[in-house]
């Protein structure tokens, strides 16, 4: 062969056997395999997927938390100042009338409330998730701290992690 041509004698050989040179074979991948690889790819985004918004509405949480210690600091500034602690309907009323606090968290994923004893000695904040936060468990859809600084729910620490 020259430059992929067939010489005369070779092509002499070829026609008395009666079989043609094979071609080189090519090389890929075949349905099957391209199907195997989209599927395997499929089940690790799902899996990735899942993870990503599992970890989106933990770190949200933390959104949740802030606000309550907030509250709590404001709370303890208001009670130093009126010797009793802020009430609900004060929870959004600038200082030193209120607290001056947002019903809502600052990405809209908590809504935010004060319980007070007829006093005011002793309060409860609550955080209670809001849209898409209320995919998270069961357990941590609602946050809430006292004056004690007793956080709830006390039975699942993750919540407040």
């Amino acid at each position: 062969r020259i430059h992929g041509t067939v010489r005369g004698s070779d092509m002499s050989a070829i026609l008395k056997s009666g079989k043609l040179p094979m071609k080189r074979r090519m090389r890929g991948i075949t349905l099957i395999e391209l199907m195997v690889i989209v599927a395997v790819v499929a089940i690790l985004g799902s899996l990735a997927v899942g993870s990503y918004r599992n970890y989106l509405i933990r770190a949200q949480r933390t959104e949740a938390r802030m606000a309550l210690l907030r509250i709590q600091a404001a709370q303890e500034k208001f009670f130093l100042q009126n010797n009793r602690y802020a009430t609900d309907g004060q929870l959004t009323l600038s200082p030193p009338a209120g607290l001056g606090i947002s019903r809502t968290t600052e990405n809209g994923n908590y809504t935010l409330r004060l319980q007070t004893d007829s006093n005011g000695n002793r309060y409860r904040a609550v955080a209670t998730a809001t849209g898409g936060q209320t995919r998270d468990i069961a357990a941590c859809r609602v946050l809430s701290i006292d004056q004690d600084g007793n956080k709830e729910p006390a039975a699942n620490p993750e919540c407040w992690r």
